[in-house]
This record gives C-alpha cells, sequence and structure tokens, in this order.
C-alpha cells in the first residue's frame, strides 16, 4: 500500500492563510482535488496535516476523513501548551481512531525555543501513551532545540520531523549533522515532504537531501509525503511522487515498500479495512 503521509486541506481566505505567498495557491483545496491527484500518481492512502492552528481546522479534517476512504488519518491541533484547555480536548480527540496525531507550527513562532517552554513541554508528556505521535515542524535553525525537546520528553513518545527540517541551500552541511544527531534518537521518525519547496528542484541537490536522511534515518524510520498542494508551487503531485519513486528505485523491494507506505502506516496506525 502507498501512503502519501502529508498532505493539506483548506478553504482559502486571506486572513487564515496570510502565509500563502503563490498566487495559484490562492483557492480552496478539496478532498475531491486530491481524489483526482491521487489516482492520477497511483497512491493508496493520505494523511492530512493541519494548515492554520485551530481546533475547527481539526474538525474539519476529521470529518473530510469521516467521509474519504483514501485519507487514513488526521495529524492536527489543539492547543497543546493550554493547561486548562488541553487535557480535556486530548481526552476527547484521542478518541477518535482518525487522528493519528498533533503538531503545532513552531517555525513560526518568533522565539526560536518556544519549543523548549515547560508548558508546551508539559502538554505533549501528556500525550503519552495515547497512541499520537507529535509531529515536529521547525526550521533548521530551530533544529538544535528540537533535539533537545526530544531528550526532555519519553523514549516511547513517537516524533515525526517534518518536511526534513526545511533545510537551508546555503547551509546544507550544518543541516546533514544537525539531522544526524536528531536520527541517533529512535523514536524520531523522518518525513521525507517539502523538500523541493525549500531546496528547489534539483535532482542533485534533492538526491544529497535524499541520501542524508535515507543514512541517517534508514528506511524503517522514513516515509515520503507530497506536502500537497504546497509543492505544485514547484512540481505536479504526480512529478514529485515520480521523483520520490526515482531516488527509491535502486533500493530493495522492502526498503522502498517503507519509504512508500509501510513506515507510514506503522507510525500512523493506518488500517485498512
Amino acid at each position: 500500500m502507498t501512503v502519501d503521509a502529508h498532505h493539506h486541506l483548506w478553504k482559502y481566505t486571506a486572513e487564515e492563510f496570510g502565509w500563502i505567498a503563490d498566487d495559484a495557491l490562492r483557492r480552496d483545496f478539496s478532498p475531491s482535488d486530491l481524489k483526482r491527484e491521487l489516482d492520477a500518481a497511483g497512491v493508496d492512502r493520505t494523511v492530512v496535516c493541519e494548515a492554520r492552528q485551530s481546533v475547527a481546522e481539526t474538525d474539519m479534517l476529521l470529518a473530510a476523513a469521516e467521509k474519504s476512504e483514501c485519507i487514513a488519518g488526521v495529524v492536527g491541533w489543539l492547543p497543546i501548551a493550554d493547561a486548562e484547555a488541553f487535557p480535556a480536548l486530548l481526552e476527547r480527540y484521542a478518541a477518535n481512531p482518525k487522528l493519528v496525531g498533533l503538531r503545532h507550527v513552531v517555525q513560526d513562532e518568533p522565539d526560536d525555543a518556544f519549543i523548549l517552554r515547560e508548558d508546551f513541554g508539559r502538554g505533549v508528556a501528556a500525550m503519552r501513551g495515547t497512541g499520537l505521535v507529535y509531529d515536529i515542524l521547525v526550521f533548521q535553525r530551530q533544529l538544535a532545540n528540537a533535539i533537545r525537546f526530544v531528550d526532555a520528553q519519553a523514549d516511547d513518545q513517537v516524533f515525526v520531523l517534518d518536511h526534513v527540517a526545511k533545510p537551508r541551500p546555503d547551509a546544507m552541511g550544518e543541516w546533514a549533522g544537525l539531522v544526524r544527531e536528531m536520527a541517533r534518537r529512535p523514536n524520531v521518525v523522518c518525513k521525507f515532504s517539502g523538500v523541493v519547496t525549500e531546496v528547489g528542484t534539483d535532482p542533485d541537490v534533492v538526491r544529497r537531501v535524499f541520501d542524508t536522511v535515507l543514512e541517517a534515518f534508514g528506511p524503517d524510520r522514513l516515509m515520503w509525503g507530497s506536502d500537497w498542494p504546497v509543492v505544485t508551487a514547484r512540481l505536479s503531485y504526480v512529478d514529485w511522487f515520480a521523483r520520490v519513486r526515482a531516488l527509491v528505485s535502486s533500493l530493495s523491494a522492502a526498503e522502498r515498500a517503507s519509504i512508500l507506505g509501510e513506515t507510514a502506516s506503522r507510525i500512523y496506525r493506518i488500517r485498512v479495512v
């Protein structure tokens, strides 16, 4: 089974999606739009991730997942750092089998040490035992703090590093060192997504990024994601997936299966009935 471990859906408004700079992305992207892309690429299931930090967004994505056979899981948003509201929300939402993880847009926090805040760390610690994964969304400059954050959490809490920690094209050596250090934590999985958005479409650069994370994490802790529709500012869904398939083509059948679906299925508890 092929699983796209990271994409988005949204009803566009300029107020809620001010981060979108590309005119082609300033429109709605619906489950029916997604289904056309999946059918064209031959992808079986997906994990949809939040694109705006609100409980209403999480509700919308869960509703879409209930209606769509192809959306197998939701990485949503809840107010993790809110000690009063989060415990009850966590209990309620963790009971939904379609919710497979949570994330916070740490990359946009003004304080690069936000991820080390006590209230935030306490909230993430409360996720332990729920089966929910925490997706880490950071820029390269925040990756060292993300490593400290993981070290402060329980060893059995699973973390997914989104978009290979958004490497800076002018500092790839530094990025590679930090990624290798993060990969020493066996409870961290890496998502090969968002790559062309950050480093461009040069095949040699994309290959360098892939080889680095493959060596660091291994195929059992590496999963691909489209980051659709954001990726379409650089490549179409079909073209990006073709690039990914080419990158894994020299690997064994078992290794290819891990990266293209089995890692995501295991980490996000995806079951097809």
